[in-house]
Formats: C-alpha cells, structure tokens, sequence
C-alpha cells in the first residue's frame, strides 16, 4: 500500500494512541510492530492498527495528522469505533 496514509495505532481497548503518517503503510507498521522505531509507540507497547485513511497527496495526509493530533480524546475514539467498534488490529488485512 503504496499511497500517503494517515493512522492510529493504540495499545490495547482504550488504551493509549499514536497517531502516525506515512507514504508505506504496511511497511510503516511492521516497522512499529517490531520496535525498529525509537519513539513512542517502542516505550508505550503501542502496536495495534485501530484505524487508518489513505489519502491522494501527501500535503492532504500531512494536513489531516495534524488535525487529528489536535482533537481530543473522545473524538479520537469515536472515530476508531465507527468502523472498527471492537479496536481489532487491521494490520492483517492490510498486506
């Protein structure tokens, strides 16, 4: 999945979010499923995909994390919970 993408991984139900950019989505979360990445989701145990939208431009997905980043909590999750209301990791599906 080769497209600019914007995503939420989250640690559990509930649990703790990271909100993410990247051009390989796919690769992008293996990469966080596997600690190669020293951030956030490393020291938090953040691995799930709980939600994720592509985009056709960058400049678009780099616009819609921001605006995410600066939602609060509960409008973070409600929007998780419209298509995945049980928080499953979509990272099988997607590859």
């Amino acid at each position: 999945m080769k497209q600019p993408c914007v995503y939420m991984l989250a640690s559990k139900k509930n649990g703790t979010l990271y909100i993410g950019l990247s051009s390989d989505l796919i690769k992008r979360i293996w990469q966080h499923k596997n600690n190669e990445l020293d951030d956030f989701t490393k020291k938090y145990h953040v691995h799930n995909l709980v939600w994720y939208e592509t985009h056709q431009q960058m400049n678009s997905a780099l616009a819609r994390e921001k605006q995410l980043k600066k939602w609060n909590r509960a409008w973070k999750i409600e929007l998780i919970e419209q298509n995945n209301p049980a928080w499953t990791d979509l990272y099988p599906s997607i590859y």
